[in-house]
């Protein structure tokens, strides 16, 4: 079996017209080859007008295994945070330009994609192949500029006193000039990929920002490093290592907080953020309501469509509550198709009009089962369990879960597709009742929440 499944992927890389690449528009099908044609052309040109030396060969191993070991031991969570420094790999390319021949420039990024693919995350190969010719035809130019400074400003070697500092500062420039210009090549294709993604919000995001000055800042400074002695590439290994984990790390906090299939808190983090504003509420004598929200009848759908398509519908009401909520509410998953809402400064009657707005939002709404043109769609109602800390009066979070359990315990009963509340009476006295809404809610009928639409 194996031997056949390694000839038919050789065949599919070899067959021309089962590449993917021919089923992009003819516009984009051209900005994508363009680059890569140019490095076809132009690596046999600067190959023959270099001069190939024995030392630079070791040099160029050198980084290229540095680099690859970088590469190579990239989470492959970096891949799917929006903003996220990927695998620093031009922090390597840089010092491949700047310290020896452009040729070698262009050809660095080979090596660091074909790392990426077989060891890291395996992406679309024409994307890849042209990410890489970018990479290959702008630090090549970078290379040029560098090397078209004259020697009292840039030069072979790094120098000392003033020297050492216009050399870096030579660096930098083409550092900038490189990078960027790659950047915004491959910006290009995702517009052109998606023309409704927005250039400048994708630009301005603080991860994506902290981690483009990190990555200027270090490639130069090991570029500089390198410059010294190229024995510093020992030193140079475990500081970008150090560098991207320091990055990595509040990625995988975040992580760790947020539930897998919906994005919003999982249950500890959302307990925790809920104690806070408890407390805060508390000392403050402020309001604080806490609803459960709960999918009617999801096990039908589950049971008639698969539980891929009861993700959808996880995924669906989940961006409906963010999309409905203020900016400091909490929003998490309390367990299977149940939510949990934390609304803070939010009364009896302010939580029951929020609670009374999700739910017919998603009663409007209907859920496509796949991606497919025409595809039918899941329609679906939630039920709503309310209550809120009387003004003056502590509660702890025990005791208003409980007590919002049971209000959506209430609206289960009276045939969901409600708001129930969950009144504080006295201190620990509970009176459990519909609240008074305008938008007043007729009792479904057993099981006439979930529908479809051709």
């Amino acid at each position: 079996m194996e031997p056949s499944l390694f000839i038919s992927r050789l065949k599919r890389c070899v067959w021309v017209k089962d590449w993917p690449w021919w089923q992009l528009p003819l516009g984009f099908r051209c900005y994508v080859a363009a680059p890569i044609v140019a490095v076809i052309a132009l690596i046999p040109v600067f190959a023959l007008h270099t001069d190939w030396r024995l030392d630079d060969v070791a040099k160029f191993l050198i980084l290229i295994c540095s680099g690859a070991i970088s590469v190579a031991s990239t989470p492959r969570i970096m891949y799917k945070v929006p903003g996220a420094t990927a695998d620093f790999s031009y922090i390597w390319v840089l010092p491949i330009a700047i310290l020896l021949p452009p040729v070698y420039a262009m050809l660095a990024p080979a090596a660091f994609i074909i790392t990426m693919q077989l060891w890291v995350n395996r992406g679309v190969l024409h994307r890849s192949i042209f990410t890489g010719s970018a990479f290959s035809l702008c630090f090549a130019g970078a290379s040029i500029l560098f090397h078209s400074f004259p020697q009292s400003f840039a030069g072979p070697s790094v120098g000392s006193g003033l020297h050492a500092f216009t050399w870096a500062l030579a660096v930098a420039a083409c550092e900038v000039a490189g990078g960027r210009v790659q950047h915004f090549l491959v910006v290009g294709a995702v517009k052109l990929t998606n023309p409704q993604v927005r250039v400048w919000e994708m630009e301005r995001n603080p991860e994506r920002l902290q981690g483009t000055f990190v990555e200027i800042d270090l490639a130069v400074l090991i570029t500089l490093a390198l410059g010294l002695s190229i024995d510093l590439v020992i030193i140079a290994v475990p500081t970008v290592l150090l560098v991207r984990r320091f990055l990595v790390h509040p990625i995988l906090v975040a992580q760790s907080r947020a539930d897998a299939k919906t994005g919003l808190l999982n249950v500890s983090a959302w307990e925790t953020e809920a104690e806070a504003e408890l407390s805060r509420a508390t000392r403050t004598d402020t309001a604080l309501a806490l609803a459960l929200v709960d999918i009617d009848h999801f096990k039908i759908v589950n049971d008639s469509y698969g539980h891929l398509v009861g993700d959808r519908v996880l995924k669906a009401v989940a961006q409906a509550l963010k999309g409905q909520l203020r900016d400091y509410d909490k929003a998490g998953r309390f367990g299977g198709e149940e939510f949990i809402l934390l609304l803070p400064h939010a009364t009896e009657n302010d939580a029951c009009r929020v609670a009374e707005r999700l739910r017919s939002f998603v009663a409007r709404m209907e859920v496509p089962v796949n991606d497919a043109p025409g595809a039918d769609c899941v329609s679906l109602t939630i039920s709503i369990g309310v209550t809120a800390m009387v003004a003056g009066h502590s509660r702890d979070l025990a005791d208003m879960l409980a007590a919002a359990d049971s209000a959506l315990y209430q609206a289960k009963e009276l045939g969901r597709n409600r708001v129930c509340v969950a009144r504080q009476v006295q201190r620990v006295e509970l009176e459990i009742g519909i609240p008074d809404i305008p938008e007043a809610v007729e009792v479904d009928a057993a099981g006439a929440s979930l529908g479809l639409r051709w």
